[in-house]
């Protein structure tokens, strides 16, 4: 079992979560017509200048648009910035080989990460080749195993594509396909706090059986909250912050840069 990470004197947990960004082999690759290092980068300026002490970096996929080596390299550099542990995982862009060699001898891609008062769950809900996202039955033993060794600890789990309706006609459906099966598990699991994940590039906050539903926006191209055709929102790159109260509380907020102005490039497909 992982040893717990320590936790600053308050005991609460302060995460930074960095979702959907893109990077390319080429250092001025641009998705959409937005140069997503540099957005990169200048989200993570903010989060430097904004969060004075921060306990866990938590990439929830799509870290690649093309899978490659040098992307994922840099991500590292880039993430590297910030003073605290990173934990990654995949999204459907993602190269799941190519980020374990990149990845080989460090703990970037262990699944569960634990607090003292809290458990990280993070699980893979990518099918290789394709754009939706599937829990196969080793990813659903993974987490009935972390949820029942839990102990007292609250839990956080988090994936990449979204298990419930966003309310976006045209990604609803590349969401999870099973997503009665992840709930059929952590239904029976009344430490559970928190869903996370990314996929979506916008925000989303619901409640479900008591537990908070959370995705972030992307930290290059927006997508347009209830849209029903692929649509690119005007609203700014961002991260989502969050601190997990050792009472099981969550507060969290996002936070976008400014002065970002790119032109959308709808020529390119599949984002």
């Amino acid at each position: 079992m992982p040893r717990p990470l320590p936790q600053a004197a308050d005991e609460s947990v302060l995460l930074v979560q960095l979702s959907d960004s893109h990077l390319f082999a080429e250092a001025d690759g641009k998705l959409l017509g937005m140069d997503t290092r540099d957005s990169l980068r200048q989200v993570i300026e903010q989060v430097l200048q904004e969060q004075p002490r921060i306990d866990l970096v938590l990439a929830t996929g799509d870290l690649s648009q093309d899978g490659s080596a040098d992307s994922y390299r840099r991500f590292r550099e880039l993430v590297g910035r910030i003073p605290a542990p990173a934990r990654w995982f995949p999204g459907n862009h993602d190269e799941v080989p190519v980020m374990r060699e990149v990845c080989a001898g460090t703990s970037a891609l262990e699944p569960i990460v634990d607090f003292p008062r809290w458990r990280l769950v993070l699980l893979d809900s990518t099918i290789a080749g394709a754009v939706p996202g599937h829990f196969p039955a080793e990813q659903l033993q993974l987490l009935e195993e972390a949820l029942e060794g839990a102990g007292d600890r609250h839990v956080l789990v988090s994936f990449h594509h979204h298990p419930v309706p966003i309310g976006c006609a045209w990604m609803d459906p590349i969401g999870v396909r099973n997503s009665a099966a992840l709930f059929a598990v952590l239904d029976r699991y009344p430490n559970v706090r928190v869903l996370l994940w990314g996929h979506v590039h916008q925000e989303f906050d619901e409640v479900r059986k008591g537990v908070r539903l959370l995705a972030s926006p992307s930290t290059c191209v927006q997508f347009t909250p209830g849209s029903e055709d692929f649509c690119v929102s005007c609203e700014a790159p961002g991260y989502r912050w969050m601190r997990l109260g050792q009472d099981g509380s969550v507060e969290t907020g996002v936070s976008r840069v400014t002065g970002i102005a790119f032109e959308v490039d709808y020529s390119v497909k599949g984002y």
